[in-house]
């Protein structure tokens, strides 16, 4: 595919096809198209992530559920693993990003409106089939890869719209964008914990449904190319043909995939998605090997989401103004250090800590981790254009987005697979070796995010904010 010099240039290349400088960011137009424009940009990127992302970093609340009615008779999860019903989740986490490619493809091809509303409406129902399904397969079916499906084609082009809007703000439009999955992850929990208890789990799938189709569908209207962005897009889609172009894949520009950056962008982009995901689909299993009631533990997903929410803006407006690089590494960094330095010591609840230590240093964990962990999914395309170039934008976003996906599918079943299925919900000890390795895995990325912001300087003065 022929590549297009943005119209709009963000950063030029040097020879060797690597970025070499940005154009201050003073020297763009902010409001060209309407202050009110660029407000509908936002809430309706917010309104997605509060839906699709919001229900799907949930899972804990079917996690725990599912592994409960593992242990009863006749339900259809009787007698499965733990690992099982991980992937239910995992698999979901996985297409959402996996798809990027293909997703990408056909936002250029048909418009991204009609992208995510189809999205919206394979969201739904996936949770809707969901609540007819009478085996394990069908949740897997259903509640993982179709409803990972969805998440993609809704979520995917939202975060490939939203960046060509803005410029100087990127980081704080993405920040507030992205927080739409904190507050959707402060008010599923317990909406969905009330509901399964009034009225059961099925009807809950029906109603989370029936609300995601609405929602995602009314936001979808607002969320087009930016039009200098667009004119780019049409160059770039010129002899595909909309008949059989759905099935082609952008091809990356060889000169910059193979830039170390690009590998050590990869790299972070595959290890922080292998080890991500497994804290979150825990917090309530864990929550009760501590001891706490289904009711409690259920709140520590809403106290992790409220955390991402207010960090998610401030980290946002700090990365405008230090660096969109720098907070990524550094976000990171933090996040391995609550592993290490919070959840790992409260799993020893049963031999060296009191208990009431432990339970602190969770609640720390959650909060610590709620607050950085996340930070990578909106800091992530909003450094895209700065390290690649607008021109590379599209091509780079699908891929690393197919690379984040095969991280989550590899990483966190694996890591599941590490917590016996007969202790998950009373014993916090087992939990150990899957603390250490999401630690590790977490480490490794923030090693490679340092290299990211050392590639990003070479050729280039010294400069403090990237």
């Amino acid at each position: 595919m022929t590549e297009m010099k943005a119209k709009t240039p963000v950063e030029s290349q040097d020879d060797r096809g690597e970025p070499s400088g940005n154009i201050a960011d003073s020297e763009r137009p902010q409001l060209k198209h309407g202050k009110w424009r660029y407000v509908m940009v936002v809430a309706a990127g917010f309104l997605v992530m509060f839906t699709t992302c919001a229900l799907i970093f949930t899972f804990g609340v079917w996690q725990s559920l599912y592994e409960e009615m593992a242990a009863q008779p006749n339900t259809p999860f009787t007698g499965t693993s733990t690992a099982l019903i991980n992937l239910i989740g995992t698999l979901a986490i996985a297409l959402m990003s996996m798809g990027g490619p293909f997703t990408m493809v056909w936002a250029k091809l048909y418009s991204p409106q009609a992208v995510i509303i189809v999205g919206g409406w394979v969201f739904g129902i996936a949770f809707i089939l969901a609540s007819f399904s009478k085996q394990l397969w069908h949740f897997t079916l259903t509640q993982g890869m179709l409803l990972g499906i969805g998440t993609c084609m809704a979520y995917v082009p939202t975060m490939a719209v939203a960046p060509t809007w803005f410029d100087k703000r990127r980081g704080l439009a993405m920040g507030v964008i992205i927080s739409g999955t904190g507050v959707g992850g402060m008010v599923w929990p317990p909406v969905l914990s009330a509901i399964i208890d009034s009225i059961g789990f099925r009807d809950a799938l029906r109603i989370a449904g029936c609300v995601s189709v609405t929602l995602v569908s009314l936001a979808g209207y607002s969320l087009g190319w930016e039009p200098d962005f667009q004119n780019q897009v049409r160059v770039q889609t010129q002899g595909m043909s909309r008949a059989n172009g759905y099935i082609k894949i952008p091809l990356i520009n060889w000169r910059v995939a193979r830039t170390k950056r690009f590998v050590a962008q990869a790299s972070g982009c595959f290890l922080r998605s292998a080890g991500y995901s497994t804290p979150l689909f825990f917090y309530a299993a864990y929550a009760r090997a501590l001891g706490y009631s289904n009711t409690t533990a259920t709140n520590f997903i809403t106290v992790s989401n409220a955390s991402n929410f207010v960090s998610r803006i401030i980290v946002g407006y700090g990365a405008d103004k230090y660096g969109r690089i720098n907070a990524l590494a550094f976000t990171t960094l933090l996040s391995t250090i609550a592993v290490f330095a919070f959840w790992l010591p409260s799993m020893f609840k049963e031999s060296t800590i009191a208990g009431s230590s432990a339970d602190g240093l969770f609640i720390t964990f959650t909060i610590l981790y709620g607050a950085f962990a996340s930070a990578y999914i909106s800091l992530f395309p909003a450094s895209l254009i700065e390290l690649f170039g607008a021109q590379n934008y599209t091509s780079v976003n699908g891929s690393l987005y197919l690379i984040r996906g095969i991280g989550a599918l590899i990483g966190t079943p694996l890591t599941g697979l590490l917590i016996p299925e007969s202790k998950a919900l009373v014993s916090s000890i087992i939990y150990e070796r899957a603390g250490i390795t999401v630690g590790v895995l977490l480490f490794a990325a923030t090693v490679a995010c340092f290299i990211v912001r050392i590639e990003a300087m070479m050729g280039s003065p010294w400069r403090w904010k990237m």
